[in-house]
């Protein structure tokens, strides 16, 4: 069971400077989470500025995939050289992304800066769950990281809010010079109070072959989940192209894992039941929630007639949920020995709302539906602690940055999957219901339709989440003080 540093506790630091490394870690998560929602609603009038609307969906993709691809890499090398080092890269890499991304004059240009920006945005998350994993109890884990759950709340909720208001108002490049101030805030407050805890390295090798391998089956997989039905139909040559690269990239990655030396992600960690079960319950809940709000907009627009800061309101009930479910799970973690009883139970009761607002989608007003994406949202949220803390408290001391890295990876990689399987159920459908002055009845039905067809999906991917849940063994993670 991985255990903070020996001869280093909590205890050894004041209320204070607890309270600015919580900060700080929390303004690092704050900019990534944010950056993946604020940007969505500024798109078409970045379109519209910079003269290209065709390459418009690069500023999405280029992010995504840079830090999709890089999360792994970076929890290797903080095993290496210490998470400390490798966050503040991180908030470096990114903050120089964001200067790139606000003075752009081009949308080529934009997308290489939005890269970069991923290239820093892929260490934040997963190390700054790492570092919570030094810091402190696998007892007080749980608690540590419900307080992050707002983070996540607050940008699915704030940031299309934040970047439309940008856009509309003021100017788009906004979006990014707001990373600036946080960005710095973030390095010096973690700079100097994160060098009061232990450096933890170990003597790893980074296989290069395997991250060049990783990077490639990435970026294959996420450029064909993206681009899929929507930039290129499903069977044309490029999308083909990108799925047989990404299943050789998948094959070779494998082998290369098996037959190297020291593997990018030692099999050690995979082969353990606890982080591999935690990592695919994760992937599975973490992408059915993001899935949701990316695309019940979607519904609220076209099928219940609301206004964009209208549906931006509906979603709150689920994200809030969510961080209800997480808080309330992660103070249980602390206090009780069968700590899965309360997300698997709470994973049911998500699968049968899905089913329910399959059902009745026809005859239910906003604020039933909001009451079953509530419960959605907190299954989903009851279930992310857990799998964390799990797989920090099961992964060794040397490869502790490693697994939380490859956990974080996992859910990335799980949400551009379910993403991708949602829009390609919705959009088709959305686009008729959208367009309020020619929209028939027999648009909203048709949307209607393919929301019944997206909630029965949700809820066999809910069902994966509490089948991987429910087979990871429940050690104890009460053993130490």
């Amino acid at each position: 069971m991985n255990k903070p540093a020996a001869g280093f506790s909590h205890a050894d630091l004041s209320r204070g400077e607890m309270l600015q490394i919580m900060i700080g870690l929390g303004l690092a998560m704050l900019l990534s989470a944010l950056d993946q929602t604020i940007v969505a609603t500024a798109l078409p009038t970045i379109g519209q500025d910079l003269g290209d609307f065709e390459h418009l969906p690069w500023i999405v993709t280029a992010y995504l995939v840079a830090a999709t691809a890089l999360t792994p890499l970076y929890g290797k090398l903080a095993d290496i050289h210490g998470v400390r080092v490798m966050l503040l890269i991180g908030i470096f890499t990114f903050v120089l992304g964001s200067l790139a991304c606000a003075v752009s004059p081009t949308l080529t240009l934009l997308a290489i800066a939005r890269a970069v920006q991923g290239a820093g945005g892929g260490a934040l998350i997963a190390l700054a769950q790492t570092i919570i994993a030094d810091l402190v109890s696998v007892r007080e884990r749980g608690r540590a990281l419900t307080y992050f759950s707002v983070v996540f709340a607050g940008a699915s909720v704030g940031g299309p809010i934040l970047g439309g208001v940008f856009a509309e108002y003021l100017h788009w490049s906004l979006i990014f010079w707001i990373n600036l101030p946080l960005g710095l805030a973030a390095f010096f407050m973690t700079y100097f109070k994160l060098a009061r805890l232990p450096l933890r390295r170990h003597p790893h090798r980074v296989d290069v072959g395997g991250a060049a391998l990783l990077v490639i089956a990435s970026v294959a997989s996420l450029l064909a989940l993206s681009w899929g039905g929507v930039r290129y139909p499903w069977g044309s040559a490029p999308i083909l192209a990108m799925l047989a690269t990404a299943l050789a990239g998948w094959a070779i990655f494998a082998w290369r894992t098996k037959t190297a030396e020291e593997p990018l992600i030692p099999l050690a960690v995979l082969a353990d039941d606890v982080i591999r079960n935690a990592i695919l319950a994760g992937g599975f809940g973490l992408g059915t929630f993001v899935a949701l709000t990316m695309y019940m907009p979607i519904y609220f627009e076209g099928a219940l007639r609301l206004s964009a800061d209208q549906s931006g309101l509906a979603l709150i009930p689920l994200t809030v949920a969510t961080v209800t479910g997480a808080t309330i799970s992660g103070r249980l973690l602390g206090r009780v020995r069968h700590y899965k009883a309360a997300p698997l139970t709470a994973l049911v009761l998500a699968f049968v709302a899905l089913l329910a607002a399959r059902q009745f989608l026809a005859d239910l007003p906003l604020a039933a539906l909001d009451a079953l994406l509530a419960i959605v949202g907190l299954g989903v949220g009851a279930m992310l602690p857990v799998t964390t803390v799990c797989v920090q408290s099961a992964a060794p001391g040397h490869n502790l940055g490693t697994a939380t890295a490859v956990m974080q990876f996992s859910r990335q990689l799980g949400a551009a999957l379910i993403v991708a399987i949602m829009g390609a159920i919705v959009i088709g459908a959305g686009h008729g219901a959208l367009v309020a002055e020619a929209a028939t009845r027999a648009d909203v039905e048709a949307l209607r339709e393919t929301f019944r067809t997206a909630f029965l999906v949700g809820a066999m991917f809910i069902a994966l989440c509490f089948f991987f849940l429910a087979r990871m063994e429940e050690r104890n993670l009460h053993g130490e003080g």
